[in-house]
């Protein structure tokens, strides 16, 4: 995986996206796209060009955009709101949840520019709660993928899934992680790295999964051996990889391009309480906003970077505890 995945270059997932879109739209007759004028920044632009008949942009009015988006999907369409993701989780907040995840139509809000990773555009471009704020509305799916690739199965796994999809996206280029061969099951997560030895599982989401291997890689150099998965779908999130997970290796690290409140890490702590409690720590924003600046300068200031995963795994294997001496069983 790793060798093919290199050959690449680093791309936008909201890049990987507007192609994806396009190939989508070419096999499927049926698939619409809706824009809130900014269709050059979340790279449908395409789609509007070669099927203007089947695109249209609403200016600047996202929260109309989510209701005419509903209403055309009950005509059978396979719709595609387009915007950014702090616009479309909070603007519009009010009409995904009433008007697409109630009646629970066949609406894919894809949203770009997701995490800290907006830059120089400052905390208030930065959706750093955008999970949190979807994964709470019944009915609704929610994507981040971590490289172009996965983010072309996950705009065809959408199509293809009846129902609200939200799907989050990256600004900035990030590293390929996968091979072209399917990888991409709505619901399951990927283990991309695993062996016998495991002594922590790092679980992470969107660009982050780069990081997380870029962890274990570390982390193997001084001798302990690291599994790395890709949840690249937070709703429904996969409890039995994880469970599994943290029953092999005895302690889970999440990270995430977002608040440790309400997304990825606070969906696997729920599977931890629930199914195998575990030492564990999360990595991502703590209560805190972000700033304008360099993504991997914002990343190290807010201690979200590779070498920050590497010493939460490391404060893992320290909690994990001790198997009993056999005088103490008796």
């Amino acid at each position: 995986m790793a060798e093919r995945a290199a050959l690449r270059k680093p791309i936008a997932t909201r890049d990987a996206f507007g192609k994806a879109l396009v190939r989508l739209g070419e096999s499927n007759p049926d698939v619409i796209v809706f824009d809130a004028d900014i269709a050059k920044s979340t790279k449908s632009a395409a789609f509007h060009t070669r099927f203007p008949d089947r695109a249209f942009d609403v200016g600047i009015a996202e929260q109309n955009m989510m209701t005419a988006a509903s209403g055309l999907a009950t005509t059978g369409k396979i719709v595609f709101a387009t915007t950014y993701a702090v616009f479309a989780s909070m603007r519009a907040c009010e009409q995904i949840r009433t008007f697409i995840c109630y009646p629970k139509t066949n609406v894919k809000i894809a949203a770009s520019h997701g995490g800290l990773q907006v830059s120089s555009d400052g905390a208030t471009h930065q959706a750093t709660e955008d999970l949190a704020i979807l994964r709470s509305f019944p009915n609704m799916t929610i994507l981040n993928p971590a490289d172009d690739l996965s983010t072309e199965w996950a705009v065809f796994a959408a199509a293809e899934y009846f129902g609200p999809v939200y799907i989050r996206l990256t600004r900035n280029p990030v590293p390929p992680i996968y091979e072209d061969v399917a990888g991409f099951v709505i619901g399951r997560a990927n283990v991309l790295r695993s062996s016998p030895k495991d002594q922590v599982s790092l679980i992470a989401t969107g660009l982050m999964v780069s990081k997380a291997l870029e962890a274990a890689e570390r982390l193997e150099a001084v001798g302990v051996a690291a599994r790395v998965i890709d949840v690249h779908t937070i709703k429904p999130i996969d409890r039995q990889t994880i469970a599994t997970a943290a029953r092999e290796t005895g302690g889970v690290v999440t990270a995430e391009d977002h608040q440790i409140t309400g997304g990825l890490g606070s969906s696997v702590a729920e599977v931890l309480g629930e199914e195998h409690p575990v030492p564990m720590e999360r990595i991502g924003l703590r209560d805190a906003f972000g700033e304008s600046g360099d993504p991997e300068e914002l990343f190290t200031l807010y201690q979200m970077n590779t070498e920050h995963i590497v010493e939460a795994a490391l404060r893992v294997i320290r909690r994990k505890p001790s198997r009993p001496h056999a005088a103490e069983v008796r």
